[in-house]
Parts: structure tokens; sequence; C-alpha cells
């Protein structure tokens, strides 16, 4: 995570500036940045910077985040500034938020990673039985009978297919001792 140039804090604006054909990267905290762009000559027009600056308290003002974690008291933004959540509660706590950031950085919220070249017939389809498992026993618990029928069939059916796929265990057939 970058610095801001002004002070220490963990920078949030990346402004690209151009001065006499070469490009310059300037990395700046909300504050700094707001100070930044609110920057001109009192003589000229208010400019694109100007603008940005208004729309950058808008944004500010406008996210919402939850205070902090009812379990261990972080904030969103400790979070942003340390990069380290408090405790496990705090994923279902700030997802809104976590979710943009995670599709920014990833490009997605969903894991895609590469697989062993020699898998382990049915390992992904473990995967799913668990989290059908984990959603049926959720249902469950919530009284939801027809969802937790239907994930039943599911779970019945992923078993099925993956007891089919498994490679049955071959025994080596002794040779018969030769005559004397």
């Amino acid at each position: 995570m970058k610095k801001c140039r002004r002070c220490t804090k963990p920078a949030t604006l990346h402004v690209t500036e151009i001065r006499e054909g070469e490009a310059a990267i300037v990395h700046l905290c909300d504050t700094c940045a707001k100070e930044y762009l609110e920057q001109r000559p009192d003589d000229t027009p208010p400019t694109i910077g100007s603008d940005l600056a208004s729309k950058l308290d808008e944004l500010i003002g406008a996210v919402h985040s939850p205070a902090s974690c009812p379990n261990c008291g972080i904030s969103f933004n400790e979070f942003r500034d340390s990069g380290r959540f408090g405790c496990s509660q705090d994923y279902p706590e700030f997802l809104a938020e976590l979710l943009p950031l995670l599709e920014n950085i990833h490009e997605g919220v969903e894991h895609k990673g590469k697989r062993p070249r020699s898998t382990v017939v049915g390992t992904q389809e473990q995967g799913q039985l668990i989290q059908l498992r984990n959603a049926q026993r959720n249902a469950i618990e919530q009284e939801d009978y027809e969802t937790a029928a239907r994930l039943r069939d599911e779970i019945v059916a992923i078993e099925n297919a993956v007891r089919e796929e498994k490679p049955k265990k071959t025994r080596k057939k002794k040779k018969p001792a030769a005559p004397e």
C-alpha cells in the first residue's frame, strides 16, 4: 500500500500529473487530496481538480460503513490502515465495503486458483458438498424444510456422481507357481 506524499497515512488517491510532457504520479491520503485538489491560483476559474475535490467530499460523505465490529471493535478505516481484521466476524460485518475492494484487487470475488495436475477424483465435489451441507444445516435451523430437502437431493446426486467417478482399485493377480 502506497503512503501519502505529504504525510505518513496510506494513500487513497493516485493522480498522474503531466508537466512539460513528463508524467509524475502523486499518491495522497483523503485529507491531503482535498488540499491538493483545491489548490489553484486566485485568478483562474474553477478547474477539474476543484470539481474532483467536491465530488470526493460527496463520496466520502456518502460512503456508509458500520462504525465498528460489535465483536472486536475495529472499524473499516482501521482495517484499511493496517490491512488486518481483528476477528472473523469482520468479514460479514464489512462485506459491503470488502466486495468492491476485493473485486478491484483480484478482478473478482470468487477464488479460481490453480489445481494440482494429479487431482484426486472428487476434490472439487468434496468442497461443493461441504458448502451444500452447511447451507442445508442453516436451512434446517431456519426451519426452511423445502430448501433443506432440495439441498439434500443435490448432495445425494453429487455423492452418487463421485462414487461412479472413483477409479476401482484393482488387485494384482498372483501368478500361479510354475510346475516343477
